[in-house]
């Protein structure tokens, strides 16, 4: 029983991996403007990870040792967190400028 329950969920995995991929290039083709404007996006996602990996450190502690990371992975990992930190703070502005545009209108 469990066995074909597991093979249900690839199956249903399978389909809802597929329809996100195949349904956003479907749009995409139909609306070139879309595409253009996720290119855009998606630099802008590079740009902010390459600031930064730049900003980050790659200092290994005794921590990082015991757990046997190197330190690329220890970059990587203070790369991610510091985009992490500079999204959330960039988003918490963008909510605020929106709430204040809108009490102002």
């Amino acid at each position: 029983m469990l066995d074909i329950g597991l093979y249900v969920f690839y199956v249903l995995l399978f389909i809802a991996v597929a329809a996100a991929v195949i349904f956003p290039l479907l749009n995409s083709i139909r609306e070139p403007k879309a595409l253009i404007r996720t290119g855009i996006g998606v630099a802008a996602i590079l740009v902010l990870f390459g600031i930064s990996y730049g900003l980050s450190e790659s200092t290994l502690s005794r921590n990082a040792m015991a757990f046997g990371l190197t330190e690329a992975n220890v970059k990587l990992i203070s790369a991610g967190l510091i985009m992490f930190y500079i999204v959330l703070i960039l988003s918490i502005l963008a909510l605020i400028y929106s709430e204040i545009s809108k009490a102002l209108k």
